[in-house]
């Protein structure tokens, strides 16, 4: 029988390993991060960390899985990259799990560099929706220290990242989510922006939340767009691998 090892930490990981589960598909899960363990219910082993691309072929081959499911966040790319090393590797069948992508509304962004430009076009305050990982790009734009508010997790790690590079602890927004429509608004509100950042992590990312609570306060979205995904739907892994066990 297949064992599967799929790289989650996304709410479509989470999904995929409780199917796994109900249909007795052997299965254990990968995370980078506490927050990804948490999303995981305890009947499934995980194994929690950031690894190097050899580690985790090491991980793979050690445990013996022979499919290998790339559920990691649509802008995660040098995870996935480790990942099909790792799989190229340890001669494991790699396979994409895909996230369904959302219209996108207001402005799109094609790179970093041009998100900075775009935002130095104005004196506007911006509400950052992106999450931490987007700061050290964040700090390259004009009075980010004064512009911007910041929504990230609570975490005592994330407060000090964000203050050693300059950003304001006032300014930050410290929930967990998923956020509602009301949430956003409220987030908006409180920082009074006129720009709301993120990303189009589609609709299990809250992306379609946020762009209703963004037109409701008439304010701009930036989207920074997704990169290029050649994956599959949730659906069609389910089925590939009732497949591969019958």
């Amino acid at each position: 029988m297949t064992k599967v090892l799929i790289f989650g930490g996304t709410t479509e990981g989470r999904e995929l390993a409780e199917y796994c589960y109900t249909n007795s598909i052997p299965c254990d899960v990968s995370v980078a991060t506490e927050y990804g363990l948490k999303m995981l219910p305890s009947k499934i082993k995980v194994y929690c960390g950031r690894l190097s691309s050899d580690e985790m072929r090491n991980l793979i081959r050690d445990n013996l899985y022979s499919l290998v499911v790339d559920a990691t966040h649509p802008y995660a790319v040098e995870a996935s990259e480790n990942i099909k090393n790792a799989c190229v590797a340890s001669s494991t069948k790699y396979i994409r799990l895909a996230r369904d992508q959302s219209k996108i509304e207001g402005e799109k962004i094609d790179c970093h560099a041009d998100l900075v430009e775009r935002l130095n076009k104005t004196s506007d305050v911006i509400l950052n929706t992106m999450g931490s990982k987007i700061l050290p790009v964040l700090i390259k734009v004009n009075d980010y220290e004064k512009r911007i508010w910041n929504r990230v997790l609570p975490s005592k790690n994330i407060v000090k990242y964000c203050t050693e590079l300059g950003f304001d602890e006032d300014k930050l927004i410290m929930e967990k989510g998923p956020f509602f429509i009301e949430q956003n608004i409220e987030h908006i509100q409180r920082s009074c922006a006129k720009i709301l950042l993120t990303k189009e992590s589609g609709a299990t990312g809250g992306y379609p939340e946020k762009i209703i609570a963004a037109k409701k306060c008439n304010i701009l979205t930036l989207t920074l767009v997704r990169p290029s995904d050649d994956g599959y739907s949730l659906e069609y892994i389910k089925d590939f691998l009732n497949g591969v066990k019958k």
